[in-house]
């Protein structure tokens, strides 16, 4: 297991429209001040880790919940496109109950994880779940015997999962995907491997009180 790498893989901290239950997709939108307060809690939580690398998608959401976590961490920050959440097309900057209104059918569609298909002509569930498991494992696989950080998006995390469980890409979601949550795997240099998923343990307390 010396040539394994650990991975430390996060959701963005939370923005307004994550309140609002509203369709981000790749529209780059900013943190909310209670997102703010989870990256900087995030850092504190893994700043005694030695990371090799932290890793972000290059939305802003990511990035600025990554930038606190490799500034405690003294590590180098790269951001990634391949580790963009997925693009939702015309359903981006809808809320749910707004798709459900306006395009039933391809709402109904988008529910039961058809994997050929990209709501409002976004991108298929498919091939979403290739690019990030694909750029996660090159990834990890470059980082033999170290730790790294991954900061993305829930859909991008809701794929890791599925790759180091052995869920199908297409069967419905039965876990957490929290904002700023710490989720841990292990690449030992042929997959991925669940250790931990969803500590929230440094989210607890009065977030801005």
């Amino acid at each position: 297991m010396n040539g394994s790498t650990r991975l430390f893989v996060v959701r963005h901290g939370q923005t307004a429209w994550n309140v609002e239950r509203r369709i981000q997709g790749q529209l780059d939108l900013p943190l909310d001040d209670t997102g703010r307060w989870q990256a900087v809690r995030l850092a504190q939580a893994l700043q005694g880790e030695a990371l090799g690398a932290v890793y972000s998608s290059d939305l802003q959401r990511a990035h600025d919940t990554a930038l606190p976590l490799a500034a405690a961490t003294a590590a180098p920050l790269h951001t990634d496109v391949r580790l963009r959440e997925r693009s939702f097309g015309r359903f981006e900057g809808h809320t749910y109950a707004d798709i459900e209104r306006q395009w039933p059918d391809e709402a109904a569609r988008w529910r039961s994880r058809e994997i050929g298909f990209g709501p409002g002509g976004g991108e298929p569930l498919q091939p979403f779940y290739d690019r990030c498991v694909d750029a996660v494992l090159a990834l990890a696989a470059s980082h033999p015997g170290q730790a790294i950080a991954i900061v993305a998006h829930g859909g991008v995390l809701d794929c890791l999962y599925r790759a180091a469980v052995g869920i199908d890409v297409a069967a419905p979601r039965g876990w957490q995907v929290g904002n700023a949550t710490i989720n841990r795997l292990l690449f030992n240099g042929e997959r991925l491997q669940l250790v931990g998923w969803s500590d929230d343990g440094h989210l607890q307390g009065d977030a801005l009180a």
